[in-house]
């Protein structure tokens, strides 16, 4: 095998910062899928994680040559309400891959077993949750979301009690870390200022170099993680994305996407949507998902206002104000965005009202949000019923007649070459998500039958999200009446 280059900073930190031990042995591990593209990439031999001797390490059957697992300590709000004491109730941090490169991953086990903060729980993961969390983050990576990584998936040969007894299995995640909001949160609850100030030399040092030598470290990483925030809801509402259960110990301070329990992604365009069976006042709805970012970025600042200046009053007016710019930044990162799904490379006045009329449309017409737009690619090109063409599976009502026609108009003042227009399109267009009765129906094959020929049939098509083929068009089309989706649920 590929030896692995561990080396393993956040166990370097204070105690209090996690617990260290060992994942629990399972009874008959047996692999699922090994990630090979971003095994390479990792440095890592794909051939032996897929191995006997790899997928006992996956299922922390056996160790991982110079890992040293840990259970990370965290709090968080969670739908509005703090809890001080979380932690990883069902995961261990195995330790940090140094790439050939020198670039630094977490590799994570999720499903490992119980720790000190599983609540009575037993650490362990259904099959479903796994293959959802697979499925989804590798589809975000494919869109170009930052986001964890599934590194493999195991199974364990045991049941798992829920409802009923079901499959279990292991995940291997891969993050540049899993320090959360929540993380610092559990420290200023504590009055933790030793704990909180070495996290964020770490964190500055890990994510944030080019900040590490500022005069106000910690007003420092507040503001570079708004940035990051801002860009990533930004991506999330531009694809459709609803993450379900935004919580502060579900947002990471690396700016990557995490949790993928209850996430969906929007069909029907409708800013109201959700899917997350937990969240019954639809807090964390596709069009709350901006502003719930900046309240959780708010719950941050005020963890760091310790260390952001040791006047209270001045504290609180530095970390406001950088709280402030979270706006301007989503709007920005966001308007970039809607720009290219729209085919334009310029700004005119007039550009926030026919966005608004298109959503206002989208919405009255139940418009599929993902194909809604995939079409306008289709329909900015020379050819829009050419090979390619997503017409022969969607074409937009008439009722959008005489938006279409402004917006060629707007279109032809742009003057760009239209095969070339379509093509720029079609990179911020996919065709191709995860979309829920898809992902339900491989967990349930996989469930019921022990059959993964279905997930790796999805995998392989949203990991290939922009190209269209109609030989998988199927794979397209949103879901039927008798197929739809309308709760999705967290893998605890």
């Amino acid at each position: 095998m590929t030896a692995f280059h561990f080396d393993n900073s956040y166990s370097r930190l204070p105690e209090a910062c996690f617990r260290r031990m060992d994942p629990v042995p399972v009874a008959a591990p047996t692999p699922i899928r090994v990630n090979r593209e971003l095994a390479t990439g990792l440095g890592l031999d794909a051939d032996w994680l897929a191995s006997p001797a790899g997928t006992a390490a996956l299922a922390g059957n056996a160790p991982f040559p110079g890992a040293e697992p840990l259970a990370a300590a965290y709090a968080g709000h969670q739908f509005g309400s703090f809890n001080p004491q979380l932690g990883d109730g069902r995961a261990l941090l195995l330790g940090e891959i140094l790439t050939p490169e020198g670039r630094r991953f977490d590799l994570q086990l999720k499903g490992s077993g119980p720790t000190p903060w599983s609540r009575g729980g037993d650490g362990r993961s259904p099959i479903g949750p796994v293959l959802r969390e697979y499925i989804l983050s590798e589809a975000m990576a494919a869109l170009g979301v930052p986001t964890t990584r599934a590194l493999a998936a195991v199974s364990t040969g045991e049941p798992v009690y829920r409802e009923q007894a079901l499959p279990g299995a292991i995940l291997a995640r891969v993050a540049s870390s899993h320090i959360r909001i929540g993380t610092l949160e559990y420290f200023y609850a504590r009055k933790d200022t030793d704990s909180l100030h070495a996290l964020v030399e770490h964190t500055l040092a890990r994510h944030y170099p080019e900040r590490r030598d500022s005069d106000k470290p910690a007003l420092a990483l507040l503001e570079a993680v708004i940035q990051r925030q801002a860009a990533l809801v930004a991506r999330w509402q531009l694809l459709g994305f609803i993450h379900g259960v935004m919580n502060t110990d579900n947002m990471l301070l690396c700016g990557e996407t995490i949790d993928y329990g209850p996430c969906a992604f929007m069909e029907a365009f409708d800013p109201a949507t959700v899917f997350s069976s937990i969240d019954r006042q639809g807090r964390y709805a596709w069009g709350n998902q901006p502003g719930i970012a900046h309240w959780n970025l708010a719950c941050l600042a005020q963890a760091l206002l310790p260390l952001i200046h040791s006047d209270s009053e001045r504290a609180v007016a530095l970390a406001q104000a950088a709280a402030d710019t979270f706006g301007e930044h989503f709007e920005a990162a966001h308007r970039v965005g809607l720009q290219a799904k729209l085919g334009f490379t310029t700004r005119e006045s007039g550009d926030d009202a026919l966005v608004g009329e298109l959503h206002e449309l989208m919405q009255a017409a139940g418009s599929d949000f993902t194909l809604t737009f995939r079409r306008l690619a289709d329909l900015a090109g020379p050819d829009p019923d050419g090979p390619g063409s997503v017409a022969a599976l969607f074409t937009l009502p008439e009722r959008f007649d005489d938006w279409l026609a402004r917006w060629r108009e707007r279109l032809a003042r742009e003057g760009a070459d239209p095969a070339e227009r379509r093509a720029a399109m079609v990179r911020a267009n996919p065709v191709f998500i995860p979309r829920n009765h898809q992902v339900e129906a491989v967990i349930q094959a996989a469930t019921r039958d022990d059959d993964f020929a279905p997930f790796h049939r999805l995998l392989e098509r949203v990991t290939r999200p922009f190209d269209y083929d109609p030989a998988d068009r199927d794979y397209a089309l949103p879901a039927t009446e008798e197929q739809r989706v309308r709760r999705t649920f967290c893998g605890t």
